[in-house]
């Protein structure tokens, strides 16, 4: 699917600088940023849920834990 992104002249000079410096085209890396970034926050989500899930049940013992 194609998309429009639009970025500022700074982000624009960025991401032509890493790419040359990598030897990349500027797509290859705004792609890599996208994937890592939604890994990124799709592991925080996850932990997130854990830990709303277990914290409670914990409670008492990580109290106890910290006195």
């Amino acid at each position: 699917m194609a998309m429009t992104l639009r970025l500022t002249d700074d982000e624009t000079a960025a991401l032509r600088d890493r790419a040359a410096r990598e030897g990349r085209s500027m797509q290859d890396v705004a792609r890599a940023a996208v994937r890592e970034y939604v890994e990124r926050t799709d592991r925080r989500d996850l932990i997130d849920t854990a830990l709303d899930r277990e914290i409670p049940r914990y409670a008492e013992a990580l109290r106890r834990l910290g006195e």
